[in-house]
């Protein structure tokens, strides 16, 4: 009786190839954010790396591969269900709102370059595919953050979660936070807070249903 010889698994190879993908996807952030996503070439990232382009491809696939990974690694690092958790605990709406605007901030400043960069590769097919996938675990996020504050009675009834959700993402959103910084100038702390009004002045002030 015999049986297939099991691959070696060599931990130092491991280490190794780990260490060459983190550098390559270092590498591949930095330019993507200095230069603009649709300017840099794999041959670019490789020899910012300092390896071959055969092996960006091998360690961690195409271009647009390399730009999911990015942004995967930033969806996993986001305040979004802490902010979920804190969110379940406020009295009111107004604690409500700055609690969300106070965690779409925190994600806002942590990964602001990565944001630069989805708004500079737009155009690649690729890329626009990510975008979607970015936004839709966005708005995922925030539709739970609207199905908390239905089931806490903050908002008006005439709300459903649809609707709540459409306006957490028209206040809290990818566009609102860089339409206040970038086209407006404005400072996290100032935009957090008009922000936070304006979540409470749309979903529970007057006229907000």
């Amino acid at each position: 009786m015999s049986s297939e010889p099991r691959a070696y698994r060599s931990p130092r190879r491991e280490r190794d190839a780990a260490r060459t993908r983190e550098e390559i996807l270092h590498a591949a952030r930095g330019l993507f954010v200095s230069r603009g996503y649709l300017r840099v070439t794999m041959a670019d990232i490789a020899r910012e790396a300092g390896t071959a382009v055969k092996t960006v491809y091998a360690s961690a696939g195409t271009k647009a591969e390399l730009l999911r990974e990015l942004l995967r690694l930033d969806v996993a690092e986001s305040a979004a269900s802490a902010t979920i958790e804190e969110l379940r605990s406020a009295p009111d709406l107004a604690a409500a709102a700055a609690c969300l605007a106070r965690g779409t901030r925190s994600d806002h400043e942590r990964f602001g370059d990565s944001i630069d960069l989805l708004y500079a590769s737009l155009g690649d097919e690729g890329a626009d595919r990510i975008w979607g996938q970015v936004v839709g675990s966005y708005r995922g996020a925030l539709r739970e953050a609207a199905t908390v504050l239905i089931a806490k009675g903050f908002v008006s009834e005439r709300l459903d979660v649809e609707e709540v959700s459409d306006r957490l993402w028209f206040c809290f959103g990818i566009a609102a936070w860089r339409t206040l910084l970038k086209d407006c100038g404005w400072d996290y702390g100032r935009a957090e807070s008009w922000l936070g009004a304006q979540a409470v002045a749309a979903l529970g002030g007057p006229g907000s249903g």
